[in-house]
């Protein structure tokens, strides 16, 4: 699963990146959470969480049916 989440992640990280930030996967755990770390631009941001959440989890799950939540760390 770890593989299909990092190619989820590569299909974000252009829209992070024109905004000065990034994501990194840190875990992705049996039950179906992931960790991941905002950097950049995003690891400051005021709407980092909203970014987490509407964004990255959104097509996570989306692409990735077995995670069932995006969590920062």
């Amino acid at each position: 699963m770890k593989d299909k989440v990092e190619a989820a992640l590569a299909k974000v990280r252009p829209s992070l990146q024109m905004d000065g930030g990034n994501v990194e996967l840190v875990d992705v755990s049996k039950d179906g959470v992931v960790k991941v770390k905002l950097t950049g631009a995003c690891g400051h941001c005021p709407m980092s969480q909203m970014t987490l959440k509407m964004g990255i989890e959104q097509v996570l799950k989306e692409e990735v049916p077995e995670v069932k939540e995006v969590v920062a760390i």
